[in-house]
């Protein structure tokens, strides 16, 4: 008897029905932050995003509604979280917090916030949002800030919920660091309401679909993105491109060097020759800035879907270019924590709105 084969066919439109399904769950998730946030910046201006990423922290789908900022950013931040609180030791309602400029979108106003989802006892995924709040206390937003210190308060990667149980003593030390106290902790509540109710949206889809975790489909996406993405590029003229720009900064006029070489396996940006970080709070953070190439790609005629991780991979050699020339770690990656050291031999943060990196003491 004959044994019959998969339909292959099949299985790419089943494939392709989970995907839009996943995008449809988290679309559900910001949609829930936008009905439930406190703040205008939130609520009106849609200054937020929200997604769904794998247990490695590997973003697969985002919500249409969000900033472009926020939502590469955010593709990159929730490993930091991993590394701080790993998957293994996570728990049915534990939400964790941060608004570390390095780690997720670049400024203090931007708070980030990460759920584990779990699908009968097994954490399958995560869930993440950022949103801009009205308020951080501090200078505020604006380049007058010397350090990142001046611009408000900042929220370490840490439990904003334990099992359920909002940490009182974040909320509280929040409440009182903050001009609009109700407006900031409402809207981290329906930070944390959000990604609930994606990981509803999401054990509902893993019924239906009859999947037990994200593994498989996660893969998928990320390889048919990152091989749309590369086909794209592929279809580029090779070659290196320059340019240069000069503005006017703050106190002094600032040069912006690039060299975009393009060639079949991804895109390297080489900075080079850019006038160094400034003093003030106008620089960009080295979080952000790989991930605003993303979406200048995307604009570009990227491929569908491809707005994850699959989309990141092939910018990856970047990180071995010159993406700051302040910070010699960033060149490699990783910035070391909180800055360099003045005259004093003190360890300073540049002002974050924010510098081009952690620079090395």
């Amino acid at each position: 008897m004959a044994v019959a084969r998969p339909n292959a066919a099949l299985a790419q439109i089943h494939v392709q029905i989970m995907w839009s399904r996943l995008i449809a769950v988290v679309e559900e998730q910001a949609q829930t932050m936008l009905r439930t946030a406190f703040s205008t910046s939130v609520r009106e201006a849609g200054d937020l995003s929200a997604g769904v990423f794998d247990r490695h922290g590997r973003m697969l789908a985002q919500a249409v509604t969000g900033t472009p900022g926020h939502v590469n950013s955010m593709a990159n931040a929730v490993r930091y979280f991993l590394e701080v609180y790993p998957l293994a030791n996570m728990k049915p309602g534990d939400h964790y917090i941060t608004n570390d400029p390095w780690l997720t979108s670049g400024h203090l106003h931007d708070i980030t916030v990460v759920t584990p989802s779990f699908y009968r006892g097994e954490a399958v995924g995560l869930f993440a949002n950022t949103i801009h709040v009205v308020d951080i206390g501090g200078l505020g937003m604006g380049p007058d800030g010397r350090q990142v210190f001046e611009e408000g308060l900042a929220i370490p990667i840490m439990p904003l919920a334990r099992e359920g149980r909002m940490n009182d003593d974040l909320l509280r030390l929040v409440r009182a660091n903050v001009r609009e106290p109700l407006q900031v902790e409402g809207d981290i509540y329906a930070a944390a309401a959000c990604n609930d109710e994606g990981s509803r949206r999401l054990i509902e889809m893993m019924d239906e679909f009859e999947i037990a975790n994200l593994d498989r489909l996660g893969g998928t996406i990320i390889e048919a993105s990152r091989e749309a993405t590369l086909d794209r590029i592929r279809a580029l003229p090779k070659g290196t491109y320059r340019n240069s720009m000069t503005m006017d900064g703050y106190d002094k006029p600032l040069v912006l060097n690039a060299a975009l070489t393009i060639s079949d396996d991804g895109i390297h940006v080489d900075y080079g020759g850019t006038s160094p970080a400034s003093s003030h709070g106008i620089n960009v953070v080295l979080q952000l800035l790989p991930r605003l190439h993303c979406v200048r790609r995307q604009m570009s005629g990227g491929a569908r879907g491809a707005e994850q991780r699959g989309l990141a991979r092939p910018d990856q050699r970047q990180r071995a270019g010159r993406l700051c020339a302040q910070c010699q770690a960033a060149v490699a990656g990783r910035c070391p924590p909180h800055g360099r050291a003045d005259a004093s031999g003190r360890r300073v943060r540049l002002s974050a709105a924010g510098d081009a990196g952690r620079r090395a003491g």
